[in-house]
């Protein structure tokens, strides 16, 4: 398992030359547009090709953009950029998840025996043993099942394998191949494996697709005209950055930089081996009125927004975000104006990140077109995620 997590947030590249840093006209205050595009800016020596971030708040909307969408023609990352938000993806279906509790269909205590009997199952797996509850919340101790996918780490089977459809079945099969990582809510370790079983509730309970659910319940009902859950579609819609990534060409060996391959455009790939784990596309925009939408109370009803929140302490997301605490799809992470709620993502290409204040007034969203990055040589040595101090900033600077 830490042998794959250090090759996922190892597929890096660096890039050369980068694009002066620039402002989209808004509402928002001077000081949070200088703000942010410094921090924008300062991405770029941590590795970042290019930069897209968002910040809304009830003073209004301001927008910044530094680096190159475009490495080779190098032009800048589209103001409306769509880019796929990886692992952000579990908050839709935590939401999802958690509207079908409110409306009774099923309970954050049922086992995942009740509702995909036989799925979970062999060398120490048991579905009767783990809830609902523990798989939104990491706590099932199910193996992550992209330890058995060498494909997504190397690049000549990458490349053999970028338009393959798998199916949640077959994800979970392979997880089913290693042995628990600990019992069902001893301990809290994140698990890929966890939200393909809750896709996979989801269509047990309602008879659709979790990509149905999630559009006919939060996309469509809030506006998101450029979110998607786009099943084997390989193509991110409408204007988008190039995004880059490094593969391995020593599987034993990530610590080694030596064998890493040089940047590769990953952007066109057939996302089902993320599922309902990491599988959308979206915009700065539409993640921010997502976000504000559920902290605002517009997503779920109050006692399912209280679950969703209801947290435990996450050591595993330790030095990243110190501190950090999972709920239900959510992560909250400690900063000087009192904590934020936020999930992050990254996939072949794209990393994001993101923020919102406990009441949904303010928020970020930040888009890199790197899955991971590989900092400048001099540039600060920072010991948690490149984009704690923009994401702190852009919540707590200006209130």
């Amino acid at each position: 398992m830490k042998r794959i997590s250090a090759l996922m947030m190892a597929m890096t590249m660096a890039m050369g030359t980068v694009a002066a840093g620039a402002a989209h006209a808004g509402s928002g205050s001077r000081t949070d547009r200088d703000t942010l595009r410094r921090d924008a800016n300062a991405l770029l020596d941590q590795g970042a090709p290019g930069v897209l971030a968002e910040l809304d708040t009830p003073r209004g909307e301001v927008t910044v953009r530094s680096g190159f969408g475009d490495a080779d023609r190098e032009t800048p990352v589209p103001w409306n950029a769509r880019f796929r938000i990886g692992s952000f993806t579990k908050t839709y279906v935590a939401a999802t998840v958690l509207q079908l509790v409110g409306e009774g269909r099923l309970s954050l205590e049922d086992t995942v025996e009740r509702w995909l009997p036989g799925v979970v199952s062999g060398n120490g797996n048991d579905g009767s043993r783990i809830t609902v509850r523990q798989l939104l919340q990491h706590t099932s101790g199910l193996p992550e099942y992209l330890r058995a996918m060498p494909e997504l780490f190397d690049r000549e089977q990458f490349e053999r394998a970028r338009f393959r459809t798998f199916r949640p079945h077959d994800l979970v099969a392979r997880a089913m191949r290693f042995e628990p990582d600990f019992a069902p809510g001893e301990d809290l370790r994140y698990s890929n494996t966890n939200y393909i079983l809750a896709g996979m509730i989801i269509h047990r309970v309602t008879g659709h697709s979790w990509q149905h659910e999630v559009r006919t319940r939060i996309i469509e009902p809030l506006g998101l005209r450029h979110t998607y859950a786009p099943g084997s579609f390989p193509f991110v819609p409408g204007p988008n950055a190039v995004g880059y990534a490094r593969f391995l060409t020593d599987l034993d060996r990530p610590e080694d930089p030596g064998t890493w391959t040089e940047p590769v455009d990953t952007t066109v790939l057939n996302p089902t081996w993320g599922g309902a784990a990491g599988a959308m596309i979206s915009t700065t925009e539409d993640g921010n009125r997502f976000l504000r939408a559920l902290l605002g109370g517009r997503v779920l009803r109050p006692a399912q927004l209280a679950e969703m929140t209801r947290t435990v302490r996450a050591p595993y997301f330790d030095p990243a975000w110190p501190g950090a605490r999972y709920g239900l799809g959510l992560m909250w992470i400690p900063n000087s104006c009192g904590g934020s709620w936020s999930h992050g993502g990254d996939i072949h290409g794209f990393k994001t990140r993101n923020g919102v204040t406990t009441d949904g007034t303010r928020s970020v969203v930040v888009s890199i077109n790197s899955d991971s990055l590989v900092p400048k040589p001099g540039a600060p040595e920072l010991t948690t995620d490149p984009t704690v101090e923009l994401i702190e900033h852009a919540l707590c600077g200006t209130r």
